[in-house]
């Protein structure tokens, strides 16, 4: 595995794997890695012979009272999860060679990210769209892979290259969970022992829906207000928002319809820890 810090290189590296005619699969992530980290790998892999995996934790996606500062950053242990897992480049420039001082254009990402996590964390999307360009124009990859755990970002994301006529297939890697059903996660980590088994309730909600949805309840406002009630009945637990979405247009939902696609999401704040959620449903 070679470890690249230059964008320049980067970009030269990926040039030439492209004249050689070799398909770049690569998965873009802010380190602190974890078995879902992996797991995308895996999926690059499949689709691709060279796997450029990126390391960087970027500040424009942080709000001003996030955790920016003190995010975990084991970088040697990361350089060996990626190359266990079989990377073959690391990426990980620093900030200021990915926006150097003059540095002043950013991307907006219209109505999808004004919704949900856009309106808890603004500008966040904005930031992610802007960072994941620069990486698709450093790395030049032919597919990417994005985690469902972060599902609005992956709709951002697909939407991001639709719009642009980005020559970039869009994977979709599943959710890995803990025994709990805890989504894995490199905040995780911030969780004591009692509000990571707390935590669980997540997961709980997301199998309440399923039973609900295959019992043929239709209301979707209904289910979610009744897992809403279930994470406050939590101890320690806060819901910051638990709704349905149709999945093909990301738009919020009420009513199920058949034969359609939704996805519930779940954000939920346990003591300073705050956690994200999903879970995909056809009825």
């Amino acid at each position: 595995m070679q470890i690249i810090t230059d964008p320049v290189q980067m970009q030269d590296v990926a040039n030439k794997l492209r004249l050689n005619r070799q398909r770049i699969g690569v998965v873009m992530t802010m380190g602190a890695l974890h078995e879902g980290h992996l797991s995308l790998v895996k999926l690059a892999r499949e689709s691709a012979g060279t796997v450029i995996f990126t390391i960087f934790v970027n500040p424009r996606q942080f709000g001003p009272a996030e955790d920016l500062h003190r995010y975990p950053r084991p970088f040697e242990k990361d350089v060996a999860l990626a190359k266990s897992a079989g990377v073959d480049y690391l990426f990980a420039p620093d900030v200021e060679s990915i926006y150097p001082e003059l540095f002043q254009t950013t991307l907006s990402c219209g109505a999808l990210a004004e919704r949900f996590e856009g309106v808890l964390r603004p500008g966040h999307f904005n930031g992610v769209a802007t960072i994941v360009t620069k990486l698709f124009n450093i790395t030049k990859p032919h597919t990417a892979i994005f985690g469902e755990k972060d599902a609005q970002q992956l709709a951002i994301i697909r939407r991001l290259v639709s719009d642009l006529n980005m020559d970039i297939s869009i994977v979709a890697a599943p959710i890995v969970r803990e025994e709990n059903g805890l989504a894995v996660s490199s905040r995780n980590i911030y969780l004591s022992s009692q509000q990571h088994s707390t935590a669980g309730i997540l997961y709980q909600g997301i199998c309440h829906a399923e039973k609900r949805l295959a019992a043929q309840e239709k209301n979707l406002g209904t289910i979610a207000a009744e897992i809403e009630a279930m994470i406050i009945s939590a101890p320690g637990c806060r819901p910051e928002y638990v709704s349905f979405v149709d999945e093909a247009t990301f738009e919020p939902a009420e009513t199920a319809e058949a034969a359609k696609e939704y996805r519930l999401l779940l954000a939920v704040s346990i003591g300073s820890v705050r956690l994200i959620d999903n879970g995909k449903f056809r009825t």
